[in-house]
């Protein structure tokens, strides 16, 4: 099972993250990000499968790719900037990481606009007159 892979690997790092960290802060820091990485691949698979499922499921709805394509790429870039946040929180760097979670939302307001533009063309067609 993957989760007792991603558990049995992050209990062993972080002992060796712990022991390291007095000595070795940047050894530590990289077993730290590389462990990460390490988690991420073996999630990759997983995620395959849920893409696979929600595309099935749009198709089976008629909703439009487009949107969920969208939909997809919004929701990756939530985890990929939360990610990177919390590893440069965990480095102490707490000012980079805000700026990172503000990167992350701009870049989802930025893929939002056209499904807003829809929305918002879809509630003005029902006015008369429009």
């Amino acid at each position: 099972m993957d989760i007792i892979q991603i558990v049995a690997i992050s209990l062993v790092a972080s002992v060796l993250i712990i022991l390291l960290k007095e000595q070795k802060s940047s050894v530590a820091f990289m077993l730290m990000i590389l462990i990460g990485i390490i988690i991420f691949m073996v999630l990759i698979r997983q995620i395959s499968h849920i893409f696979l499922l929600v595309d099935y499921m749009a198709d089976k709805a008629n909703i439009h790719g487009q949107y969920v394509e969208t939909i997809l790429k919004i929701i990756g870039i939530a985890y990929i900037a939360e990610f990177g946040a919390h590893l440069t929180k965990d480095a102490g760097l707490s000012s980079i990481a805000s700026k990172i979670e503000l990167a992350g939302k701009v870049f989802i307001l930025l893929l939002a606009i056209p499904i807003l533009t829809a929305i918002i063309e879809a509630v003005l067609g029902f006015f008369p007159g429009s």
